[in-house]
């Protein structure tokens, strides 16, 4: 009986330390699924709130019926060139029609711009570099978009081209359209540039 006694207890000892590691192996598995659960819901409400941002955005329209949808994903377009004025910095993109166009060497080659081409010019307030070793103004507050779009058809009256503006609210983190501005806003301040398809800014060097 002694003899049976004694051989139990090495037993027992090694089923304690199975029933440890497995016990252990099951709460790390439940660790790490929970935690990959916990990152994958932040991911999914961040992604939710990004598209009710841009649901809420593309749902505006200027007063004369151009969308903000009209441009939808325009934070990656590739740049064309940028500017300044006293007010504002500005940085002019396409969408890959209009790219497509300038590379193809319109308005110099005499061409106009394809309908469906696009253009925004996103406008912030300047402020001095507090960081750079040297004088630089770098962008501040974003406060437009300015848009065009080619429509020859559906904008006859203003060289093809519709014009809007959409405010930008950062305390509210909110665009707007404008409501001064019907869909010729812009025509009579591109007049001048009539030659080249009322285009001001050229496709950079880069």
């Amino acid at each position: 009986m002694s003899e049976l006694v004694t051989k139990s207890v090495p037993q027992e000892q090694q089923e304690q330390r199975i029933e440890t590691r497995t016990a252990v192996k099951r709460i790390g598995g439940f660790t790490i699924v929970a935690t990959a659960v916990a990152v994958f819901a932040v991911l999914v409400a961040a992604v939710l709130f990004a598209q009710g941002q841009d649901k809420d955005k593309y749902s505006l329209k200027s007063p004369s019926g151009i969308g903000f949808s009209d441009f939808r994903g325009y934070e990656d377009w590739a740049v064309i060139s940028s500017a300044r004025t006293d007010e504002r910095l500005k940085v002019i993109i396409g969408n890959p029609t209009m790219i497509k166009a300038f590379k193809a060497g319109i308005p110099g080659n005499g061409q106009p711009f394809p309908d469906g081409s696009k253009v925004v010019k996103l406008q912030w307030t300047p402020k001095k570099s507090t960081e750079a070793p040297f004088v630089v103004d770098v962008p501040d507050v974003f406060k437009e978009a300015f848009v065009m779009e080619k429509g020859s058809k559906r904008f006859p009256k203003s060289g093809g081209w519709g014009y809007a503006v959409f405010n930008y609210d950062a305390a509210s983190d909110k665009f707007a359209a404008d409501p001064k501005s019907p869909s010729d806003c812009g025509y009579a301040c591109h007049t001048p540039v009539k030659a080249k398809d009322y285009i001001f800014h050229p496709y950079q060097k880069r």
